[in-house]
């Protein structure tokens, strides 16, 4: 086992995704390296690290894309490993890659999707018109740019109507219209009672939708606080929130 640090500060009952004591290893190197969170309901928080801090792991976990190698995590109380079915109707997760099928075109792509999810057929039209791609909703998506395949991906989330949005770095590929489109969907969810985790590099384009900010180092929770705190520290040339866990000893080159 490797060695753990825990900080267990801000776990509570009501809770959208908790993370307790979580762990997962690639081989020998360890991605994550017992991590303790919770992010409540009507919660955005951003997390945040340099490549390798485990960013993208902890969501792929939560996504249940990922099992944990230790520890347990839970999305609205029910177990990634042991109620997987059920924590993906809660979810809606925008990973790094687009996922979409290629030789398909943006209609059957989405069509696709709420079949799968179960949804009727009559909202595809409305999410494609909302991305900004109603136009190009007959053609295939290989011939798609990145910010349209993006933008597609953000119309399969939306068809979702998740209650925890698992976003990691939802703002690249995209110009400022689609920054404020992405900013838009969190902003929904989060009104009605659900929250958002968001992986970012650059946290101003998330404007003043962050309540926290979670910030990794080599598999374990470095720092955590409040937005508004972290950027004043940030402007003061200060840490970006008072140190409560330290780690050692993971390769840089793991997401």
């Amino acid at each position: 086992m490797p060695p753990v640090n825990v900080s267990t500060d801000g776990l509570h009952e009501r809770s959208a995704a908790t993370l307790d004591a979580v762990t997962r290893r690639f081989g020998r190197r360890w991605a994550l390296r017992g991590v303790s969170l919770s992010v409540g309901e009507g919660e955005v928080v951003g997390i945040e690290g340099h490549n390798g801090s485990g960013k993208s792991t902890l969501l792929r976990i939560l996504s249940t894309a990922l099992k944990p190698s230790g520890g347990r995590a839970l999305v609205f109380g029910a177990d990634v490993v042991g109620a997987p079915t059920t924590v993906r109707a809660s979810i809606g997760f925008l990973a790094h890659y687009p996922g979409l099928y290629d030789d398909l075109t943006a209609e059957e792509n989405l069509r696709f999707a709420a079949r799968m999810l179960g949804r009727d057929f009559d909202g595809v039209a409305p999410v494609l018109e909302r991305v900004g791609l109603l136009r190009e909703r007959s053609e295939p998506v290989r011939s798609f740019s990145a910010g349209m395949q993006r933008r597609l991906s953000l119309a399969r989330l939306l068809l979702q109507q998740p209650r925890l949005l698992l976003l990691d770095e939802p703002y690249n590929n995209f110009d400022p219209p689609g920054i404020a489109l992405v900013n838009e969907v969190v902003r929904e969810v989060r009104d009605r009672g659900g929250a958002a985790m968001i992986v970012l590099h650059d946290r101003h384009s998330a404007g003043d939708l962050l309540d926290r900010v979670v910030r990794l180092r080599q598999g374990v929770v470095e720092s955590h606080g409040a937005e508004r705190e972290s950027l004043g520290a940030i402007g003061a040339g200060e840490p970006a929130a008072a140190l409560s866990v330290h780690g050692r000893g993971l390769a840089d080159d793991l997401a």
